[in-house]
């Protein structure tokens, strides 16, 4: 009913808008239509849902929070229905509830509960419920931490897996909150993401005790409840909390104790790479989390379908769209702890995978591979993302298809999202009308020198004509608000623009340019501000200058990111000025580096500003570097190993990822040669020397 009120009107103008010439936009009008309904009709289910829950009985389990009446739901409707294929397990959405029923029960003993009667709600404390732990627990965990209190934050430190998903929904069930950190973050970055959050204890996996171990006496010191997910768990003060939940019944936890006080409660914290400085907490409501449940029906999954995921859980997409937009529609998620190329076809084979969600990288990674028998013989119909170049989304569809791949654009702490429901590629979504009447957003004209919209007579921003870049912005409203960071106001101020288009309105600001062409098809252009993205994440440019500028013998850092042939994104690049008399020591930077940034953030290139000052023989270290580079590009794996003993420099370029070294020499000095007939030279910060390994800098 709802497509023929939108049709009629549409009918009657048909005649006009063919008149003024407007069948470019026109042509996509049943798809635009098509997808307007189905979300409509998505907001309408998810809506019906929630209000089920708010009149659900308080005590059972069918209300609470949308996690927790949500898996109840399906454990009871569709109680033998693989929820989960990880490896050689299986998991039933019954077994799903069960064991995160257990987790629920054992952080709930943390927090002192022992079962009383509702009290007055989520945040409170529960009438007949203890407010210290049981006697003896804190002795038995060897930790002086406090219990935890209703609505605490607890953190995971944990590869993607079972033991993630029902912790994760176990929290949620006993009414704390969660925060997804990062598995690469270890040192500095790590007790940062801690404190920003607020976390008041650690749940990290076994695999990480060892290259956690420096940093367990800072761990320790803040206070918090340290947890582990393994039987090897033999370090002071970390008790297993597998064991203790294996320890409790799996019945269910009343629904009040997780139930928000408003649905913009936040109730998880996932880190993203700010403008400058270190990773921010963004804070995800109860509504986010909601609106998450939609993502594969606004894209077209069904219960049906086997859905293979294998991005980090501690990212939106992995865990929000991936795991949430699975539990929405009630099908099935093949997790993968890491992605494999190799084992990509054989792994969708297996399971009759039916729908991949990707990342850009990881379809690239595909059509690299060899071809292989499996890859002809697969049912994936569809294929699910974002950051898909046009190159290889072509060479993709040529290759694996018939499939169909749907673009996606979104950020984690953004208010707006968009679909390419359409398939054209190369594109990230529609700006047509009706989208826009239920998903808005504007893009604005944007001067890239001073980093500020361009503003009119008036002081209001001015929108994009059609192939001109602009910045995407959207209305900040209780249907789509901006909750920002954990912490200081100040970390949210650059992301709200005031004054857009009239006095007092607020707009979340991306912090991207897209272009709209005549045909209403969105297109990503660029990133603004000091970030770049590399390998699915993004580089934060000041937190990586940061870091290097505390060894002693660099004067001045200068972090950017630079296109490499054949990889998507941006690699960092470091250009370096050394303080005089001090010698670039490749080796020790090399070990600060790897110790204090996550590896995705860790430059590939460096870029050494060579002056007279600083180096008073500058053709004596051109040729010392160009010798090594020489070797680097030429010798054979034998000698390179034979080569690797004899210097530290050297052990420094075959490290994983290597360092590619430029060297930018100065103008008085006249050096006519060449690598191998490949420059490897420059004075050009904007130049690149061929990579002929590539795949080196992992």
């Amino acid at each position: 009913m709802a497509a023929l009120l939108l049709l009629l009107p549409l009918l009657l103008l048909l005649p006009l808008l063919l008149k003024l010439d407007v069948w470019p936009q026109l042509r996509w009008l049943p798809a635009d239509l098509a997808f307007t309904v189905r979300a409509l009709r998505c907001k309408r289910a998810l809506r019906a849902r929630a209000l089920a829950a708010a009149a659900a009985d308080p005590e059972s389990s069918e209300s609470g929070c949308s996690l927790a009446w949500r898996l109840a739901y399906l454990a009871r409707e569709q109680p033998t229905h693989t929820f989960l294929i990880h490896g050689a397990q299986r998991f039933s959405y019954a077994e799903a509830e069960r064991e995160s029923n257990r987790i629920a029960r054992a952080f709930l003993r943390a927090r002192g509960w022992t079962g009383g009667r509702r009290g007055s709600g989520r945040g409170s404390t529960e009438e007949g419920a203890r407010v210290a732990p049981p006697a003896g627990d804190a002795a038995a965990r060897g930790t002086t931490a406090p219990p935890l209190a209703p609505g605490a934050t607890v953190a995971l430190l944990l590869p993607a897996g079972p033991d993630f998903l029902w912790i994760w929904f176990g929290l949620a069930k006993a009414g704390l909150r969660t925060a997804f950190v990062p598995t690469a973050l270890r040192r500095g970055p790590l007790l940062h993401c801690l404190r920003s959050c607020g976390a008041s204890a650690l749940v990290l996996a076994t695999e990480f005790l060892e290259s956690l171990e420096p940093d367990l006496p800072a761990l320790r010191a803040m206070g918090l409840h340290l947890w582990a997910t393994g039987p090897e768990t033999n370090v002071a003060g970390i008790s297993n909390l597998l064991s203790e939940a294996a320890d409790q019944v799996d019945e269910p936890v009343p629904g009040y104790l997780s139930a928000p006080q408003n649905i913009m409660d936040t109730c998880l914290y996932i880190f993203t790479s700010g403008t400058t400085g270190l990773p921010k907490a963004a804070r995800i409501s109860h509504l986010k989390v909601l609106q998450c449940q939609g993502f594969y029906h606004l894209c077209g999954v069904h219960q049906e379908d086997v859905i293979y995921l294998a991005l980090p859980l501690y990212h939106m997409s992995g865990s929000l769209l991936g795991i949430v937009g699975c539990l929405g529609i009630g099908a099935t998620v093949v997790l993968k702890p890491k992605f494999s190329a190799s084992q990509f076809w054989d792994d969708c084979q297996k399971h009759r995978v039916t729908v991949f969600q990707y990342i850009g990288e990881l379809c690239r990674y595909l059509v690299n591979q060899p071809p292989s028998k499996a890859e002809c013989d697969h049912k994936v119909r569809l294929a699910v993302g974002s950051g898909l170049r046009p190159d290889t989304w072509e060479r993709f569809l040529r290759r694996f298809g018939p499939l169909q791949i749907l673009e996606t654009y979104g950020m984690t702490e953004g208010n707006v999202a968009t679909f390419n429901y359409t398939g054209r590629q190369g594109a990230v979504g529609r700006a047509s009308w009706l989208y826009k009447h239920i998903f808005p957003f504007s893009l604005i004209r944007y001067d890239v020198m001073t980093g500020e919209p361009i503003r009119n007579a008036q002081g209001h921003c001015m929108t994009t004509s059609p192939g001109e870049p602009g910045l995407l912005v959207a209305p900040v409203s209780q249907q789509s608000p901006f909750l920002g960071y954990a912490g200081a106001p100040e970390l949210a101020k650059d992301k709200l623009l005031k004054d857009v288009f009239w006095s007092g309105d607020v707009f979340f600001n991306t912090g991207d340019l897209l272009v709209c062409d005549e045909q209403g098809f969105l297109h990503f252009h660029d990133r603004t501000g000091d970030t770049f993205r590399w390998k699915g994440e993004n580089v934060a440019t000041t937190e990586v200058a940061e870091v290097l500028e505390t060894l002693d013998f660099l004067q001045e850092v200068n972090i950017y990111g630079v296109t490499v042939p054949g990889h998507e994104g941006r690699a960092g690049m470091a250009a370096l000025a050394l303080r005089p008399p001090q010698a670039l020591n490749l080796v020790q930077l090399y070990s600060h580096v790897s110790e204090n940034l996550p590896p995705y953030a860790r430059p590939r290139f460096l870029r050494l500003q060579v002056t007279s000052r600083s180096c008073p023989n500058p053709s004596f270290m051109y040729l010392q570097l160009l010798g090594v580079l020489n070797l680097h590009q030429g010798t054979p794996q034998r000698t390179l190993r034979e080569e690797e003993g004899r210097s530290p420099d050297w052990r420094m370029l075959l490290a994983s990822p290597p360092f590619i070294l430029y060297v930018c020499m100065p103008m008085c000095v006249h050096v006519n040669t060449e690598a191998r007939g490949q420059p490897w030279v420059f004075s050009s910060s904007t130049q690149l020397p061929p990579v002929r390994q590539a795949h080196q800098l992992g």
